[in-house]
């Protein structure tokens, strides 16, 4: 069963970075779907960023485009979420997920699809 655990979250002003990290673990071939997802209060749970840990093909949030990268360190199981230009309705909680298999274009960023979710790290951007 895969596990993962996020960090790198924290407060920044506009205009700033960040980078979150997600420790994955619990899991032995690249088959996988990873990625961020994004919730602020009141708000559903959307899709960010993922990439197929195979063949590093990614998908973005139109919104996020040019802004934040995605990539993979395979050494150290690990998923990093670098974050630029940040703006104040960046702000929400952010969560690592996964699921077996390749990332869906038409599905990549519908929660349901994901078995395996983070905790969640908080990401606060003042202007």
């Amino acid at each position: 069963q895969v596990q993962l655990v996020e960090s790198g979250g924290g407060s920044v002003q506009a205009g700033g970075s960040l980078r979150l990290s997600c420790v994955a673990s619990g899991y032995y071939y690249q088959n996988y779907c990873m990625g961020w997802f994004r919730q602020a209060p009141g708000k559903e749970r959307e899709g960010v960023a993922v990439v197929y840990l195979l063949t590093n093909n990614t998908y973005y949030a139109d919104s996020v485009k040019g802004r934040f990268t995605i990539s993979q360190d395979k050494g150290k199981n690990t998923l990093y979420l670098q974050m630029n230009s940040l703006k104040p309705e960046d702000t929400a909680m952010y969560y690592c997920a996964a699921h077996h298999g390749g990332c869906s274009s038409g599905y990549w960023n519908q929660p349901n699809e994901y078995t395996a979710w983070g905790q969640g790290t908080q990401v606060t951007v003042s202007s």
